[in-house]
C-alpha cells in the first residue's frame, strides 16, 4: 500500500526556518514527481516546491519563491522541503503528493488530480 507520511511540522518563530520531511512507501514512486502543497481554511491547495525524478526541483508560488527548497532522498525514499524567512502566512497545513506528471505549473493545477496524498503537517508561524 502506498503511503506519504509527512513530519516535521510545528511552531516557529516568524524569520526562523523550518524542514519537512516526506517518506513515502513503494519503491516506484521514486520515479514520480513528489511536491508539498499547503492550504488554509477556505482556501485551495497551493503548490510550494516540486522536485521530478532524480531531483529536478520546480518553485511553487511566487509567495515561497525564494525561500523554499525541496531535495529529494531517492534511496531512502523521502522528499525534503526547506523554507526560509518564515512569515504568519506561511501558517497552514502542508501536505506531500506524488504524481507521475512533470514538475511545473501544469503539476500544481493539478491537484485535485494527484495520485497520492499524505495527511498533512501542521506549520504555525507565530511569536
Amino acid at each position: 500500500q502506498v503511503q506519504l507520511v509527512e513530519s516535521g511540522g510545528g511552531l516557529v518563530q516568524p524569520g526562523g526556518s523550518l524542514e519537512l520531511s516526506c517518506a513515502y512507501s513503494g519503491s516506484y514512486l521514486m520515479y514520480y514527481s513528489i511536491g508539498w502543497f499547503r492550504q488554509t481554511p477556505g482556501n485551495e491547495r497551493e503548490g510550494v516546491a516540486c522536485a521530478t525524478y532524480p531531483n529536478n526541483s520546480s518553485p511553487g508560488v511566487d509567495a515561497v519563491k525564494g525561500r523554499a527548497t525541496i531535495s529529494r532522498d531517492n534511496g531512502k525514499l523521502t522528499v525534503t522541503l526547506k523554507m526560509k524567512a518564515l512569515k504568519p502566512e506561511d501558517t497552514a497545513v502542508y501536505y506531500c503528493a506524488a504524481d507521475q506528471g512533470i514538475c511545473g505549473t501544469n503539476w500544481y493545477r493539478n491537484a485535485n488530480g494527484m495520485d497520492y496524498w499524505g495527511k498533512g503537517t501542521q506549520v504555525t508561524v507565530s511569536s
